[in-house]
């Protein structure tokens, strides 16, 4: 499976990235904020099992990245990683249509269970 990692802290990148080794098999891409992230996913036609996206970044946000993948992709599950914690924030992640929320700071096994969570959900529906 490959993963992308939206986040402008390369320490929380590294951190996502040892935590989800855990799974097995996993590629990574990385991406600085928005930006960054959809051309990483434009130049990867094969697409993505996963993506973990932080809320406050340069140039666009984690909500606005959500938008314009949602816009082109309904399917790939969407991990929002913040430190947002207000519940109208949660609610607009959730409306804009990540799959699931992660407050930071977590730990890695709460990282490792929600991608798993999140994944088990994407399969029961695509089933």
């Amino acid at each position: 499976m490959k993963i992308l990692l939206v986040d402008d802290s390369k320490t929380m990148r590294n951190i996502q990235r040892k935590s989800l080794t855990a799974l097995g098999e996993v590629e990574f891409a990385e991406a600085g904020d928005g930006v960054e992230a959809l051309e990483v996913i434009g130049a990867t036609p094969q697409g993505f099992g996963l993506v973990l996206i932080d809320w406050n970044m340069p140039r666009m946000d984690g909500l606005t990245l959500v938008g314009k993948i949602r816009s082109a992709d309904k399917k790939t599950p969407l991990i929002m990683c913040t430190t947002e914690a207000e519940k109208t924030r949660i609610l607009d992640a959730l409306k804009a249509g990540v799959n699931n929320y992660l407050m930071k700071p977590f730990t890695p096994e709460a990282l490792v269970e929600k991608v798993r969570q999140t994944l088990e959900k994407a399969k029961a529906v695509v089933a």
